[in-house]
Order: C-alpha cells, then sequence, then structure tokens
C-alpha cells in the first residue's frame, strides 16, 4: 500500500476508504493500534496480514502473551466498510490516536496508518530531512 490521503471522520466516527486503497484492503480488515518513530497512530491489516499476525501471537509463551502484545487484540476492530466504502472507528481507538476530525491515510508497504492530522505533520516535519530519508533508504537496501 502507498500514498496518503486526506480524510475526514464523520459525525458517527466513520472514515471513508481511499480509492487505491480498497482492493488492496479487501472486504474485511482490521485496525488497531499503531506506533510510528513515538508518535501514536492506528495500523490497518488487511485479514490475511492479521491472520498472519494472530498466528505469530498464538506461538508465543503464555507470558509473551502478557502486557502490551495483548493490547494489540484487545483495542482490534475489524471493520467491513459500507456501500459507501466507509468503516467505522471505535472511540478508544480514536482516542489513543488523538484523532480529532482531519485524519490522514498512508499506505505503509503491506499496511496502512491511519493519523491525526496535526500529528502526522509533526511526524513528517520531523522526518522529512535528506539524512533521515537517507537512513531509512539504506535500512531497506537501496
Amino acid at each position: 500500500m502507498i500514498g496518503k490521503y486526506a480524510a475526514k471522520l464523520d459525525d458517527k466516527n466513520r472514515l471513508f476508504v481511499p480509492a487505491k486503497l480498497r482492493s488492496e484492503l479487501g472486504e474485511d480488515f482490521y485496525v488497531t493500534l499503531g506506533v510510528n518513530c513515538g508518535h501514536r497512530c492506528l495500523t490497518v491489516y488487511t485479514a490475511a496480514e492479521w491472520q498472519t499476525l494472530s498466528d505469530n501471537f498464538n506461538a508465543l509463551s503464555l507470558a509473551q502473551r502478557s502486557g502490551a502484545t495483548s493490547l494489540i487484540f484487545m483495542n482490534a476492530n475489524q471493520c467491513t466498510p459500507d456501500k459507501q466504502f466507509r468503516f467505522g472507528l471505535t472511540q478508544n481507538l480514536i482516542d489513543y490516536a488523538g484523532i480529532d476530525r482531519e485524519v490522514v491515510i498512508v499506505g505503509r508497504a503491506g499496511q496502512a496508518e491511519i493519523w491525526d492530522a496535526g500529528e502526522f505533520a509533526s511526524f513528517e516535519a520531523e522526518n522529512l530531512s535528506p539524512e533521515k530519508l537517507l537512513a531509512s533508504l539504506e535500512a531497506i537496501g537501496l
């Protein structure tokens, strides 16, 4: 998934799925807690990626399944967009990510992220430097 899309949370806490992400996300997907470079956001997983995440979680020992790892599943929301391609967010997810009304949905390779627009602007300003971009490119082998 790639791209950056501005969106607005409606009065019923729903977001519109950007057209370019619809086929990649599929009919059902999952939204849960996320973090990127110390900033709170929400992470969106396809059904297949969620199954892989669940399988990996279930393979952990009982001791490893506690704490923050469990919070990812406890706070997850399964989403099925309506005919207008809108999906709802739970209040706990909105509160966690500090989402007001204006959001940014960004593609992040195999996942997407949902950000409060102001928080995303801060994240982008902190990370749009030649040094940080170069480090990112080197980290992925370019």
